[in-house]
């Protein structure tokens, strides 16, 4: 984990909100290249709108978002765009398009970015497919024929077509079982660690965060109260954070859950 080196997203005093609402309140967070970061907070405490903002489907009211060296306020729509090839996102639900194939979904960004031929793309695709343990076969389904588990690995194969430096992630074990948490949470680690990606990740599943991440930031009322692994989390003074990382759920997953489910 390359905590020593400039980071590769660099966010300053964040402001974002929704009318009178202020979601996050002066928010700063450092991403290192080549960590899994993971960010927890309570429901509705804003962590899905910071990772949103980040990668520009939201407005900040205030403060300063860098990725990859690069100032977002600064950049030409060029720029701007070839920032985003660098990132792959994979959002709370898949967020698949339904009319699509899997293979047409995994082929999508590449429509947007790249100038290739559809032979190239047809087995560029079924690579990444192969990269989350999907196949050929699966391939030619429709999200609406998938379980919950593929539908996740096909995301995540959109997520990775343009082979991005940087991979955020919402939630990604949400909705499924501890089993398939666990082999979801084994696949990540296997790729950030083969592929040499940087992790962003939404989530709260304490078992993910206990087993792949290798720091967290807690975001609790629209601030980051906490950051640093999880044995800074545990001796965490903030009140959220304290009864979230050693609470009963917590203790479980210390004393054995994490076998299981990661």
């Amino acid at each position: 984990m390359g905590e020593f080196g400039n980071p590769i997203i660099r966010v300053r005093d964040l402001v974002v909100g929704f009318n009178e609402v202020t979601v996050l309140n002066h928010v700063s967070l450092d991403l290192f290249r080549g960590e899994i970061l993971g960010l927890v907070g309570g429901s509705g405490s804003g962590k899905s709108v910071l990772l949103r903002t980040i990668i520009g489907l939201l407005q900040k009211r205030q403060g300063s978002i860098e990725i990859l060296g690069n100032d977002i306020d600064g950049m030409s729509y060029e720029e701007r765009r070839g920032i985003e090839r660098r990132c792959g996102v994979l959002f709370q639900h898949g967020a698949l398009f339904s009319s699509l194939t899997v293979l047409e979904n995994v082929q999508f960004p590449m429509r947007e970015y790249l100038s290739i031929s559809q032979k190239f793309m047809d087995d560029v695709a079924l690579a990444k497919l192969d990269m989350v343990g999907l196949n050929a076969g699966d391939a030619e389904k429709y999200p609406s024929e998938l379980s919950g588990g593929m539908t996740k690995r096909a995301a995540l194969a959109r997520a990775l077509a343009l082979d991005p430096e940087i991979v955020f992630l919402d939630e990604p074990t949400s909705g499924l079982d501890p089993i398939s948490a666990s082999e979801f949470d084994a696949l990540i680690r296997t790729l950030q660690q083969t592929l040499g990606l940087t992790v962003f990740m939404v989530t709260h599943d304490l078992a993910s965060l206990a087993n792949i991440c290798d720091r967290i930031a807690a975001l609790v009322n629209g601030r980051i109260v906490a950051t640093g692994p999880l044995e800074a989390m545990k001796s965490s003074t903030d009140p959220w954070v304290r009864t979230y990382f050693s609470g009963r759920r917590a203790q479980r997953v210390s004393a054995g859950d994490a076998s299981q489910h990661g």
